[in-house]
């Protein structure tokens, strides 16, 4: 339907008139206020990169001396092979230039030796707190075998690393990213992980598996992963109730390996932060 001429010309003179005014208000009017914050460019943050050098890590032992962990197929203890491993991987990353790194040995009873540690990481500031263990399996998969005169235990069945993170943890993303980045590199070294954390025959030990090419599992009842202020990684390194892993983890060729893995990781992790 056409509208009358004087209309259509009335509308238009008042439209004109409205932007006339509003190109001619104070500069301190509401309108001139807004169309600042418009054009107002939003300011940039560059993300902060992590210094090398001042980077805290902490490389936690595994268990204590007192409360051992698991024992190996040739009754060795868990905390033995962990602190092997971490001291090795600990001067590693000092010699890559992370020369903040701590390792963390703990004494005592397993369940308070986890908060001396957790206590010990948080107050001293750590920027990532790294966990290193070796596995075993549960009771019901262990057959029995003789070692040096002595009944032992073994399962062949089940062998390779695994990486745990806690969603609990404040920088769940980050220690995820980490885990993934060290899954990676050992199997860019064509070490396989742990794929049983998934079965039902691993029962309350079953977990959510989070990266199925590098094997990063959820685990977030680890008080250590949990309740550490920083980012936080558990890397159990191998099967030490699997024989012929067990052989593999106490060679000092394997052990170079992972602690050569996790620093490429570590400096990866860094130039991205």
């Amino acid at each position: 339907m056409r509208q009358p001429r004087s209309i259509i010309a009335s509308l238009v003179s008042t439209l004109v008139a409205s932007i006339l005014l509003w190109s001619l208000a104070p500069a301190g009017s509401g309108h001139a206020a807004i169309a600042r914050k418009i054009a107002k460019p939003k300011p940039q943050h560059a993300p902060v990169k992590c210094e090398m050098s001042k980077f805290r890590i902490v490389v936690d032992v595994g268990h204590t001396a007192d409360s051992y962990g698991a024992l190996s197929a040739r009754n060795d203890t868990e905390f033995g092979f962990n602190f092997r491993l971490a001291s090795l991987i600990a001067a590693r990353l000092r010699a890559e230039g992370f020369a903040a790194t701590r390792l963390l040995v703990t004494d005592g009873k397993a369940r308070p030796s986890l908060f001396k540690r957790v206590s010990t990481a948080n107050d001293a500031r750590a920027d990532l707190f790294l966990s290193i263990h070796h596995d075993s399996v549960p009771d019901k998969l262990l057959g029995n075998w003789e070692f040096d005169g002595a009944n032992s235990y073994f399962s062949d069945r089940f062998s390779g690393h695994s990486l745990f993170v806690s969603q609990r943890n404040p920088h769940f993303a980050a220690s995820l990213m980490l885990a993934r980045m060290i899954g990676r590199q050992l199997k860019e070294q064509d070490l396989h992980y742990a794929s049983q954390y998934t079965l039902p025959v691993m029962g309350r030990y079953r977990r959510q598996l989070l990266d199925k090419d590098v094997g990063v599992y959820r685990y977030d009842g680890l008080v250590v992963l949990s309740q550490t202020r920083s980012a936080a990684v558990l890397l159990e390194a191998g099967s030490i109730i699997n024989r012929d892993e067990e052989m593999a983890m106490n060679s000092p060729e394997r052990q170079e390996i992972i602690a050569g893995a996790v620093a490429v990781a570590m400096r990866e992790f860094c130039e991205r932060r």
